[in-house]
């Protein structure tokens, strides 16, 4: 495309896409959905003892000052103005917890991360006040069961653990919220007037919001102790929050609205469109994230699937539900690869290891290193690597930890599968690693039933876009189906016999078995974590 006619593009919607793993900030063509830049920022992941994990929030927002920065000098150099950003949305890791100062702006502890388990005795406690220890006492209010995974027991920890955290609530300095309440009153003018909001998606994983009336819920906050004045106010995840205040050195961007608001797996089913009931995706970033909409009504899981919020987008439009199945550990087996083993330098290798193995050879890779998440819900998993043998090598290893991820769905999509009673026929994927075609194949092989990609895979920065430019007082973007732009997309088929997955699957539920019951609350320490 020429320069002169790069400068006629019509409106443009930005999206913040704050991941686990790195920070991205995107613009798109709110007409033609194409993307026209973006800027990518590594996170850093702090693991001050065994199972803790921790990110500073201070570096998150610098991360997404410095995308935004870069995003806009970029689209500078295409000779794009940047003056035609209308909107901008969020999407964010859920979970993540943070607590703050609302008179200096400054973090009270760094953010405690979703897949951290230093909450496991404080999990165990709380089971104790509840009748017959059920962890699904809460399930039909919060679509959750009491797990390490959701905010409400981060935020007791951090209530019960940190002094400085206590003054402040004490004195009525404190504000609690996850990534997107961070980031949303930070950019919005911090100290100086900032937004104080969360959306119901974000909300919904905190257990202590009822996702029927869609308010903050009195008797789960009293449950968990938590004092509700230090909560975020809960707002649709498509309407106008705020407006940006200026924090890049060319002014631009400032009073730029604030509108699109979902927590990542919402937003990546948006930016499916995934409107219809029924409809699926999952997403493979740093964990694994398949979601099916079942429209507007609440469907309950009996097989270890949570019934969360899928969006709301507008303050006046209906809430949309979905089940959904979350595994902990998806691209962060990559990372454990590169970062830990040091048997890859670079996450892609591990695509051309697995690629010259072409099988595990017997091998089986348990990636429990936060326990299991859906569907066992099992705090006490740790992480194995069964059937080796003197033959065994690196890529034995790679491809075990790609076939993981892909037996980790198939588990998942047996859930949902059972739960809705019509077995999907085929999967929309997206997240980083889906660029990795072995994993892809394999996903294939091991679900039996076509994988579909699209060509765009940003699709979690597109769907909080999406819900930024449809906002009611922005308007640039119609959600109306006829007005949605078709997706380009790359299929795999299933090139393996259903026997043979049947049985590496069946190995695969054999090895699970194995990683279960290792740890306890109880051990003692070794003294080195400490």
């Amino acid at each position: 495309m020429a320069a002169s006619d790069r400068m006629v593009l019509g409106p443009l919607v930005g999206a913040i896409d704050q991941g686990t793993s790195s920070t991205r900030f995107l613009v798109f063509n709110a007409k033609t959905a194409e993307l026209l830049s973006h800027h990518q920022v590594e996170i850093q992941q702090k693991f001050p003892k065994e199972g803790w994990v921790e990110q500073d929030p201070k570096e998150i927002l610098k991360s997404v000052h410095e995308c935004v920065e870069r995003t806009c000098e970029k689209l500078q150099q295409l000779n794009i103005d940047i003056t035609n950003i209308k909107a901008i949305g969020v999407s964010n890791q859920r979970e993540t917890t943070v607590v703050w100062d609302k008179t200096t702006g400054e973090p009270l502890y760094n953010a405690i991360v979703w897949l951290d388990l230093r909450t496991q005795s404080t999990v165990e406690r709380l089971l104790k006040r509840i009748p017959g220890k059920n962890k699904a006492f809460f399930k039909f209010r919060t679509g959750l069961p009491l797990s390490t995974y959701f905010s409400a027991v981060k935020l007791r920890w951090l209530l019960d653990n940190v002094e400085e955290i206590r003054q402040a609530v004490d004195d009525g300095r404190a504000m609690f919220g996850t990534i997107d309440s961070w980031l949303i009153w930070s950019l919005t003018g911090g100290k100086n007037g900032g937004v104080h909001c969360t959306d119901v998606t974000n909300a919904s994983r905190t257990m202590l919001f009822n996702i029927h009336s869609l308010e903050w819920d009195p008797e789960l906050c009293q449950f968990f102790d938590i004092p509700m004045e230090i909560l975020p106010k809960v707002r649709s995840s498509s309407e106008i929050y705020g407006l940006m205040v200026c924090f890049l050195k060319s002014g631009a961007l400032t009073g730029v609205p604030i509108s699109g608001c979902l927590g990542d797996q919402s937003a990546a089913l948006v930016g499916q469109m995934c409107f219809q009931d029924g409809q699926a995706k999952n997403t493979y970033g740093t964990g694994c994230f398949l979601l099916c909409n079942t429209g507007q009504k609440s469907v309950f899981s009996e097989h270890g699937l949570l019934t969360t919020i899928a969006y709301k987008l507008g303050r006046d439009k209906p809430v949309c539900y979905a089940l959904e199945g979350s595994v902990a550990i998806a691209g962060a087996v990559v990372r454990w690869l590169r970062d830990n083993l040091g048997i890859v330098k670079t996450s892609q290798e591990v695509e051309k290891l697995a690629a010259e193995a072409g099988t595990s050879y017997g091998c089986y890779f348990v990636p429990a290193f936060s326990g299991l998440y859906a569907p066992y819900w099992e705090p006490s998993a740790r992480g194995i690597i069964c059937g080796l043998t003197q033959f065994t090598n690196k890529n034995h290893i790679a491809f075990a930890a790609l076939e993981a991820v892909c037996f980790q769905t198939r588990e998942i999509l047996d859930a949902i599968n059972k739960d809705c009673g019509i077995p999907l026929s085929q999967l929309q994927v997206d997240g980083g690693m889906t660029n990795n075609k072995v994993l892809m194949q394999l996903q294939s092989d091991i679900l039996c039933i076509p994988v579909v990609k699209p060509s765009m895979p940003e699709t979690t920065a597109l769907g909080a876009a999406m819900a930024a430019g449809a906002a009611e007082g922005v308007g640039i973007w119609s959600l109306n189906p006829g007005d949605l732009t078709a997706v380009t997309c790359e299929r795999f088929e299933p090139q393996i016999n259903p026997e043979e997955s049947e049985f590496r699957y069946a190995r695969w539920k054999k090895a699970v078995m194995k990683s279960m019951g290792w740890e306890t609350s109880e051990a003692p320490s070794n003294g080195k974590s400490e």
